[in-house]
């Protein structure tokens, strides 16, 4: 529990004046009030403490201001930037870390500037900075060990049109000055990003639906990939030997339980209509929860192993709502990491069979034979491919020369459908028997030219004798264009087989 905490009543006067302190912080043993501020904004209102609690930072105007020691009373420094927009306190002890936003304006690009507190002049202060285009609001998210940021870079609108939830880019910045764009193999939002509690990689779900999950290292290479599935969010265990992807929200509920040192599944565990999801601190049990006001029917928890268990369940009366749930926090290091099993522990609670949903078909299709069709394509894990042999995964260079092939191709196959069936030709019956010509070249290349092109009129020719047998009444303009081939170029076939059309009566 934290010792001081802060509480808002954001509100201003009708001229836009601020009106009388509407933030204050609390000292939670005694619950006194240390002191009162007066906040003019609803966003990135909240101070923010380091994990020792020494150090408190609260965004103001164009500066991050610092209290040490919780004497709020003296502002111990200030960190001043024009439009700073937001900032977040690295973890862990000292010396303490910020990353600071400055959204751009006017042509220029946004950035994000990384500084040891407390050196904050300068123009080589900053240990790391990062600009970048597309970006309304960031998310900015420390790894424990507060080496490195990643950065979410969000747009409200996508100009494109081409995904609802506007664009978002995933950036890199570490404190060593490196920064790089994390390049994701497939189009479409970022849903989730966390970090491995070992600093030394990360996991992201991206993309249209059916989603795709890939680790990152801190090169920003992808590690492994997870192929795609209905997923968006991840949640590495405390002690980041076991990753779950789960698709919660507007998806079912499913869960996939991962050992992520030696890439193996371990359980497909289904919790439907959970709005909750915490990982116990001992890295073995997991927590969900259907709470109001989310969703205020079959309110209740269940306690999971990591194997697929259910060992304990609570379902809240029908009168009733369950607002919240948590664990019991504990510090790192009570719980020591155990080894991995894959076989289901035992559990006295009695199994729920999922409920099977299946597919809406229309009136007109319910007494056929069902399709395998699928929506989507679904593509397996790294190391489930049908492929002999393990694939290293790509570099940033050779995805962008697969997405610039990829891209061709499409255009290629674009063009070709773009053209009017009418123009290609028909391919013939194969027991159709064809009308065999000679292949034999003249030596003249003006001769061989009006070759090719008699030959081209004759398999044209052909072609109108097979609609013709099938029944399909020709067009005036085609008969009569056979006949008069036949009549002025006859003199020219006598040494060639021609086809006859069976219309010379009609003519």
């Amino acid at each position: 529990e934290l010792p001081y905490a802060a509480g808002a009543a954001l509100k201003t006067s009708k001229d836009g004046a601020a009106g009388i302190p509407n933030l204050q912080l609390y000292d939670m043993k005694t619950g006194t009030c240390l002191k009162s501020f007066i906040q003019k904004k609803m966003q990135n209102w909240c101070p923010s403490w380091s994990e020792d609690e020494t150090l408190c930072a609260r965004n103001v105007n164009n500066e991050v201001h610092f209290f040490e020691n919780n004497n709020f009373n003296t502002i111990a420094n200030k960190l001043h930037l024009k439009k700073i927009n937001d900032f977040v306190l690295s973890p862990g002890p000292q010396p303490y870390k910020v990353a600071v936003y400055v959204p751009g304006s006017k042509g220029a690009p946004s950035f994000v500037r990384l500084y040891q507190y407390p050196n904050f002049d300068g123009p080589h202060a900053a240990l790391a900075n990062k600009s970048f285009f597309k970006a309304d609001k960031v998310t900015m998210l420390w790894n424990k060990k507060a080496t490195a940021v990643l950065v979410i870079a969000s747009t409200e609108v996508d100009k494109t049109g081409a995904s609802y939830y506007g664009e978002q880019t995933l950036h890199y910045i570490a404190t060593n000055g490196e920064s790089a764009v994390v390049q994701l193999p497939k189009n479409g939002p970022i849903y989730d990003v966390v970090w491995n509690s070992s600093s030394t990689e990360f996991c992201a779900v991206y993309g249209f639906m059916p989603a795709k999950a890939t680790i990152f290292n801190l090169k920003c290479d992808p590690v492994f990939d997870f192929g795609t599935g209905p997923r968006n969010a991840a949640y590495y265990s405390p002690h980041g030997h076991i990753l779950v992807l789960a698709g919660f929200g507007n998806l079912r509920g499913q869960m996939e339980v991962w050992d992520v040192k030696n890439y193996k599944l371990i359980s497909k565990p289904v919790a439907s209509d959970s709005t909750y999801f915490a990982w116990c601190p001992d890295g073995e049990h997991i927590l969900t929860a259907t709470c109001a006001p989310r969703l205020r029917v079959n309110n209740g928890y269940k306690i999971w192993h990591y194997t697929g268990s259910v060992l304990h369940k609570y379902d809240v009366p029908s009168n009733a709502e369950l607002w919240q749930v948590s664990w019991q926090p504990f510090l790192d290091g009570i719980f020591p990491e155990k080894s991995i099993t894959y076989q289901a522990v035992p559990s006295d609670v009695p199994s729920e069979e999922p409920k099977v949903a299946t597919a809406y078909r229309p009136p007109a299709l319910r007494n056929k034979p069902v399709t395998n069709s699928k929506l989507h394509e679904e593509e397996p894990p790294q190391n489930m491919k049908p492929q002999p042999g393990n694939e290293k995964p790509l570099s940033k260079t050779a995805l962008k020369n697969q997405r610039k092939h990829e891209a061709k191709k499409a255009a290629k196959q674009e063009a070709r459908s773009d053209k009017s069936p009418d123009m290609a030709p028909s391919p013939a019956p194969q027991n159709t028997p064809r009308n065999t010509v000679s292949h034999s070249t003249s030596g003249d290349p003006e001769i061989d030219k009006k070759i090719k092109n008699l030959k081209k009129k004759l398999k044209a020719i052909e072609q109108l004798k097979e609609q013709a047998a099938t029944g399909k009444q020709l067009e005036k303009n085609q008969v009569c264009s056979a006949f008069f081939f036949f009549f002025f170029l006859g003199p020219h076939l006598q040494h060639m087989e021609v086809p006859s059309l069976g219309v010379e009566s009609e003519l």
